[in-house]
């Protein structure tokens, strides 16, 4: 499959980046014919992700990297995020909604990702890091002009 744009992204996991990190992928998933809601939506996945790899992978300590590599592919966006950070020992459980490890956080996180993307992937090594890949697609255009005629 020929990958029609493609970029990274390599910066310090701090609290401060979530916002830059989320407005750096929407404007780039912007390239594609996505709804401001499809773009409401990929904002608040990549902010869970990104501040999972802050919170959970590095736990607040400063000093660990998050990188972002984005890809278009026809009609889908494709975002995988990865951190070194202490990973995740269970993976299902930790998917589960309401699931968290720190005691101020809801654990909707996964539930979000998986709510307003089409596909999640995550893998995850202890002490080893995290990698999440997220992607959506742009709905059908042609069916959708079709279905108003």
């Amino acid at each position: 499959m020929k990958i029609d744009n493609h970029m990274k992204l390599e910066f310090a996991g701090i609290p401060e980046n979530v916002s830059f990190a989320r407005l750096v992928v929407v404007t780039f998933a912007s390239q594609l014919d996505f709804t401001l809601d499809d773009l409401e939506e990929i904002k608040v996945a990549i902010s869970e992700a990104v501040s999972n790899a802050i919170i959970h992978g590095y736990q607040n300590q400063p000093g660990g990297l998050v990188w972002i590599e984005s890809s278009i592919r026809e009609n889908c966006l494709e975002v995988v995020i990865k951190d070194e950070g202490v990973g995740i020992s269970n993976i299902e459980q930790a998917m589960q909604p309401a699931f968290t490890t720190c005691q101020d956080r809801m654990g909707l996180g996964f539930s979000f990702m998986q709510s307003f993307m089409d596909e999640i992937e995550v893998q995850s090594v202890v002490n080893g890091g995290t990698r999440i890949r997220l992607c959506k697609s742009i709905k059908n255009l042609d069916h959708d002009a079709n279905m108003e005629h």
